[in-house]
This record gives C-alpha cells, sequence and structure tokens, in this order.
C-alpha cells in the first residue's frame, strides 16, 4: 500500500516513520529545514516503540512529485487544511482517499470542500509526538491510536486496508460507524486541556491537581459535550467524567500541542479548536462563557504571532 503522510510535524512524522519501518511505501509532503533533513538523512525517530531512521520513498513540497497513494493521511495544523485541500488532488488521481489527522471537528469538511465527499473518509489520532529538530521527532507515552470511519459509500474497503497497514507499523486502528461522534469525543479531551493549559501555562499535572485549574477544566469539557448533544452528537452521559479520567491518565509533564505553539510564539490552532468552540455554540445557542474567556484572553498571543499587532515581550 502506497501512503502519503501531508505534513510531517510530531503525528505525521511518526506516522511515516512507522509505516517506512515497516515496509509501507512512503511518501512526505513537507518544506523547509525539517524536509531537507529528512531527505538527506532520513526521518530520526525516538519513541517507545524504538529509537530507529527511516527513509521515505519521496519527500517534497509539491504533491503532484509525489505520485498517487492510496491514501493520504493528512497531519498538517488545522488551520492549513482549507488552503492545502485542493492541492492534494494529484495525490488521490488513483482513486485513494484523504484521512484527516486533526485537532478538532472541522477538517473532513474542509478536505471534502476541496477534493469532493467522495475522496474524504473521516479520521482522529490520539498520540504525543512533536518536532524536536529538523529531521527528528519525538514520541512519549502510550502506541498512536486511530479511529478512521467511511463519510461516502465505497470507502470501506479502503479503510479496512489501511488499517491494516497501520496495525502491522505498531499502531492501534480501528474502523467506526460513527466517526463524527469519535471525532468529537477527541476534541472533548484535547480542546479543553490545550486551552487551559495554554492559558494556565502548565503541564498537564499541575492543571488536573490544582482544584480551581481543575474545576475550569471541568466546565470547559462540560460546555464542549453540551454543544456537540445540541449539534446532535451522540455522546455519552459520562463521557465528561470518562475524558476527564483519560487526562489524570496521562503522565504529568505532558503538554499539548496548542499550549507548545502558544508558548513558543507561533501561530496555533487557537481559531480551530477555542475559536471552533465559540462560533459554533453561538450558531447552536448554547452558552459558552469559559470558552469565550479563554478564547480572548490568548487573542493578543495569536495575533502577535501571525503578524496582525506587533509582537510584544511575553512575561
Amino acid at each position: 500500500m502506497r501512503i502519503a503522510i501531508a505534513g510531517a510535524g510530531g503525528v505525521g512524522g511518526l506516522l511515516a516513520g512507522l509505516l517506512a519501518r515497516a515496509g509501507a511505501e512512503v511518501a512526505i509532503l513537507a518544506r523547509g529545514a525539517h524536509a531537507e533533513a529528512i531527505r538527506r538523512d532520513g526521518l530520526r525517530i525516538a519513541s517507545p516503540l524504538g529509537t530507529f531512521t527511516a527513509r521515505a520513498a519521496a519527500v517534497s513540497d509539491d504533491p503532484a512529485a509525489l505520485g498517487p497513494a492510496d491514501a493520504v493521511l493528512v497531519a498538517v495544523k488545522a488551520w492549513q487544511v482549507s488552503e492545502l485541500a485542493p492541492r492534494l488532488a494529484p495525490l488521490l488521481a488513483g482513486g485513494g482517499i484523504a484521512v484527516p489527522f486533526q485537532n478538532g471537528v472541522e477538517a473532513a469538511g474542509r478536505l471534502a470542500a476541496g477534493l469532493g465527499a467522495a475522496r474524504v473518509a473521516g479520521g482522529l489520532i490520539q498520540v504525543l509526538a512533536w518536532i524536536e529538530s529538523p529531521g527528528a521527532v519525538k514520541h512519549v507515552g502510550g502506541v498512536p491510536r486511530v479511529k478512521v470511519g467511511a463519510r461516502a459509500p465505497g470507502q470501506a474497503a479502503k479503510l479496512e486496508a489501511l488499517a491494516a497497514v497501520l496495525r502491522g507499523a505498531g499502531c492501534e486502528a480501528e474502523i467506526v460507524a460513527d466517526v463524527e461522534r469519535a471525532s468529537w469525543e477527541k476534541f472533548l479531551f484535547v480542546e479543553p486541556w490545550g486551552a487551559v493549559a495554554a492559558a494556565a501555562r502548565a503541564p498537564a499535572g499541575a492543571l488536573r491537581s490544582v482544584p480551581a485549574t481543575r474545576a475550569l477544566l471541568v466546565r470547559a469539557m462540560e460546555e464542549l459535550a453540551a454543544l456537540a448533544r445540541a449539534r446532535g452528537v451522540a455522546l455519552p452521559e459520562d463521557a465528561v467524567a470518562k475524558t476527564l479520567a483519560v487526562l489524570d491518565g496521562v503522565v504529568p509533564t505532558a503538554t499539548s500541542s496548542m499550549q507548545r505553539d502558544v508558548g513558543a510564539g507561533r501561530p496555533s490552532e487557537l481559531d480551530d479548536q477555542i475559536g471552533a468552540v465559540v462560533r459554533l455554540a453561538r450558531e447552536a445557542g448554547v452558552a459558552v462563557p469559559v470558552h469565550e474567556t479563554l478564547h480572548a484572553a490568548l487573542l493578543p498571543q495569536e495575533s502577535a504571532a501571525r503578524g496582525l499587532v506587533p509582537r510584544f515581550e511575553r512575561t
């Protein structure tokens, strides 16, 4: 199976390395110093699954140069999806499907708008990984947990084949009947954690052990769960309790991807996570005061990172 990875950051880089090590033909869409290092030295992975260097079949910043793939795993930041989507068409020319692995609940729709609904499945991944240096990816915690699901007829066999390849590479991979619900269940975990952590500038262990901050985290989860149900998503009644229990099991030093981006002064997924909750809540008529406050508090840093206001010293 030929798999293209669009975006070789923590998630995409880890998957590319694991898949290539397992013998899959992997093409990587990446750019800049990271892409050059992968092209020159291979993709260096440090993971509980092994420390190794893997080589991709092709690395380019031009999708047309990579050739068609059976599956395109889209692992760029959520705010990059809409612009990237039409450019991925050459990768799907042979009848492949695109699977989004963004934090958020809007990526599949954005891909479908640029590629057509028939070529886009649903997907999500749970993993802690990041770029340590150009060409090097660090993974901590458990194995990557992937869920995929059909969003259009004719995708089932392709997703079964993809899941089998991912399992062979060391991932947990599951086909789910309701991928929309699965996406919101992941969002319930990653978005409140990222939002509160970015504002508090604290790792998971501190967030959950300080009573006032833990209470804020719970309120953010409750707001998000209410929004999901208002949009017709069948979240179970104990969704918040189960999600909090998962966060309680995360290594105490863990940080969220949005927290790391905000802390480093980089553009983040603020609009696609906290901003999306605020935006979708207004459409649904659901009150989300915690999210509105967190969004307003983090917006000056995001605006500075994107050059919308002058940069300022971070204290």
